[in-house]
């Protein structure tokens, strides 16, 4: 893809890209480890003891898990990622993020995990202002789950929450959760929630607290709060599509390969995905995110640039593009001034107003 400096900022195409969906460290973050199935090798967390033969069960199990993690990175052409003894430090990893995405034109990086919120408002202090950073969690019911949010936004300058839906202990429509979306109400920022199958292969199928339609209540009680479903909302596209229809303020990003079509039981490729939620929700209801996570792959550039090929060949206008690749990004992120760097990209131009019209 094209990339080149427009009024000294980096651009894709002529776009400013904001990349709403990254994970900083994910081997080392236990949040997103215990997700990862074979991803970063045989893992130990959901090893039964106490039995030998459960050990050597489990043992059968990640390697067959490790074995279908290595054909996915195969099919797309993804090196394997880098064993922890490697590993050269949090800083060192930053700052190798800091060149990735100058390398690849990409303005902002919004991580929504890092290892804690700590970690997180360290990482961002050591981007160079290209880092944005969330505040994440295991269980929005837990107990200090709603100081840890608040302390995360105030205190860290964190800017939204990402939860795993199967990995809480109840519905994301129980009023439990309210103290949880009164922070995020107070502070106007936005709330990501994974639903559907999680993980790389030999993680979460599914569990009673995976389907998106359990958000609907608490999205009609906080209706100032954006609600963002990444992935297309995975499994449930029925469900997502309708709970979008119900409450304006949920919205999907684009994040990952989105190789969970293949499992579905209808044809279904991502642009299909794209052109159901563009035509009935509109631009201003989808956000880019690329989900790059591990080393050397870096940042997942493949899926930046099918997405895009999807938008043009759909014959959506610059204006709109942009708006789904970076300025949805900005708003939600409270980037107050971030405009677009070309205003090309920033407006219709007359002829397709014509035709939008």
């Amino acid at each position: 893809m094209r990339n080149e400096f427009i009024a000294g900022r980096p651009t894709v195409q002529g776009l400013s890209i904001i990349d709403f969906h990254l994970h900083f460290r994910m081997p080392h973050d236990p949040l997103t480890r215990s997700l990862s199935g074979g991803q970063f090798g045989p893992s130990n967390t959901s090893a039964r003891s106490g039995c030998e033969e459960f050990d050597a069960g489990q043992a059968a199990r990640s390697a067959a898990v490790a074995r279908t993690s290595a054909q996915w990175r195969k099919s797309w052409d993804f090196s394997d990622p880098e064993p922890l003894s490697d590993d050269a430090g949090w800083e060192a990893e930053a700052d190798r993020w800091v060149e990735e995405l100058s390398g690849h034109g990409i303005e902002h990086a919004a991580f929504v995990t890092a290892g804690g919120n700590d970690a997180m408002t360290a990482l961002v202090d050591r981007g160079e202002g290209r880092f944005l950073g969330m505040a994440a969690m295991a269980d929005p019911f837990a107990p200090g789950a709603v100081r840890d949010f608040e302390a995360a936004v105030t205190d860290g300058g964190l800017r939204g929450l990402k939860l795993f839906a199967p990995l809480a202990s109840s519905r994301m429509d129980d009023t439990a959760a309210n103290p949880v979306w009164d922070v995020a109400s107070r502070h106007k920022v936005p709330v990501l929630i994974h639903f559907g199958h999680c993980g790389s292969a030999g993680g979460i199928a599914q569990n009673a607290f995976s389907n998106p339609a359990s958000l609907e209540q608490a999205a009609k009680r906080y209706p100032e709060v954006t609600f963002v479903i990444p992935h297309f909302g995975i499994q449930h596209v029925q469900e997502v599509l309708f709970l979008m229809w119900a409450c304006p303020n949920v919205v999907v990003d684009t994040s990952g390969s989105n190789q969970w079509v293949r499992y579905m039981p209808q044809r279904l490729t991502l642009e299909d995905l794209f052109r159901r939620f563009y035509e009935t929700m509109g631009p201003e209801r989808i956000v880019f995110g690329s989900d790059s996570s591990w080393f050397p792959r870096g940042f997942a550039r493949r899926y930046l640039a099918d997405q895009l090929r999807i938008c043009w060949e759909m014959g959506m206008p610059a204006d709109e593009v942009q708006q789904i690749f970076g300025g949805n990004a900005a708003r939600l992120l409270k980037l107050n001034d971030w405009e677009p760097a070309s205003a090309a990209a920033a407006a219709p131009t007359e002829q397709e107003t014509r035709i939008k019209g």
